[in-house]
């Protein structure tokens, strides 16, 4: 029976925030050997020394201003075979368009950035109301994969995008050729974590129907097929904790974590409280991309106090970590880090809150990859709430964990 070990676990201080943290905190984090980088909703920050200490990097003036400026919603990522930083930053929509911008920085030279920036207009004339937001990313084999949905100036989900990106060319700053895809059918297109030559990407697809999509690297074209989950409910989300305060306010059902494993690939999302699940828990959906038949459906929940946000990833022996969240009852919200050990889940509490957000605001999204170079542990991000209710009594988690 696995067990999970914490091997750093450490908050973020002020700092390496400033403060500009928030309770919608999308934290993101990558390593490469001492240096970590992590980033938040408003901040990022970097260490040289495995998070001993942390230099703050500011999102609104590190690079140039693109669009209106700097917005939020940002990740990293760090790819072992090119060596390369891959950071990922949304920018305020300005004349119907925003932009996102994917800055690279080599492994020698970590923390000095080049990037390329990408436009709905760039794409097709016709884009003339819609700006990007709600990034994914991961890689595949010789690709850096990007999802956004898209909205218009009245907020109104307009379409989903998917980018693909070659690292080579990524690793070389040389000139940038990339194929993309959208949808008006499916939205919040989620990647999977630990991709070969074939990356996999899931969307709901109304119901209990769950939509699969491929994209080999070798090929320009996508295929898709459907499977039929178990029944699950979608709102509404509540889980109070002391006090009464409910951390689940803005919670929705669209899928935070996915992974490629073999030929399985996973699926986990948010769902509510139904028969048998109290409250609301993680659904979790395998698939075998092969056969294209659901394998399993081992949820993540607990009769006391909810989970949500998950992430997850394979570490190279292709056992899948998760990030998440915990909370209610007796509990304010709390990060977790777990394995999953055959159809069970074993999990641990890497911090509890001292108080629950006001405004009930929590999310959207956290992350976890394989650590480099020793890619059979995991890092993850979260955070918790310390001493008030305040968006700048959020503190930030880096976790590294392994299964033992």
């Amino acid at each position: 029976m696995a067990t999970v070990q914490l091997i750093r676990n450490i908050g973020l201080t002020d700092t390496a925030t400033t403060a500009s943290t928030s309770n919608v905190g999308e934290p993101s984090a990558a390593t490469s050997g001492g240096n970590i980088f992590f980033t938040g909703n408003w901040y990022a920050s970097r260490s040289t020394n495995d998070g001993t200490n942390w230099t703050f990097v500011d999102p609104y003036t590190t690079l140039p201003a693109a669009a209106g400026g700097f917005c939020c919603d940002q990740l990293v990522l760090y790819n072992p075979r090119h060596d390369i930083w891959v950071w990922v930053l949304q920018y305020v929509a300005t004349g119907g368009n925003n932009v996102f911008r994917v800055a690279v920085s080599r492994g020698a030279s970590f923390g000095s950035w080049y990037w390329w920036d990408f436009n709905p207009r760039s794409l097709d004339a016709t884009f003339t109301d819609l700006w990007f937001d709600y990034p994914d990313a991961a890689f595949s084999a010789n690709h850096l994969y990007l999802t956004f949905n898209s909205f218009n100036a009245a907020g109104n989900w307009q379409r989903a995008f998917v980018f693909k990106l070659p690292l080579a060319t990524l690793a070389s700053a040389g000139s940038l050729g990339y194929q993309w895809w959208s949808t008006t059918a499916n939205g919040s297109l989620r990647l999977t974590q630990g991709a070969g030559a074939n990356m996999f990407f899931g969307s709901h697809n109304g119901g209990s129907t769950l939509r699969v999509h491929s994209w080999p690297d070798a090929v320009n074209s996508i295929s898709s097929f459907t499977v039929t989950t178990a029944a699950w409910s979608n709102g509404p989300y509540t889980a109070p904790g002391p006090g009464g305060v409910d951390w689940l306010g803005r919670l929705d059902s669209r899928i935070t974590g996915a992974w490629t494993s073999g030929s399985e690939a996973g699926f986990m999302w948010s769902a509510s409280a139904r028969a048998g699940r109290p409250l609301p828990y993680v659904k979790v959906v395998t698939v075998d991309t092969s056969t294209r038949a659901i394998t399993g459906q081992p949820d993540i929940w607990n009769e006391t106090s909810a989970f949500a946000y998950p992430a997850c990833a394979p570490n190279s022996s292709g056992q899948v970590g998760v990030s998440m969240f915990f909370g209610g009852g007796a509990r304010h919200p709390c990060h977790v880090v777990g394995v999953r050990d055959g159809s069970a889940w074993r999990l641990v509490i890497t911090r509890s809150s001292t108080n629950g957000p006001s405004g009930n605001r929590w999310g959207d999204y956290v992350t976890v990859h394989p650590h480099s170079p020793d890619s059979s542990t995991w890092v993850a991000t979260g955070y918790t709430m310390q001493g008030g209710t305040d968006r700048r009594n959020v503190e930030p988690q880096y976790v590294q964990f392994r299964a033992v």
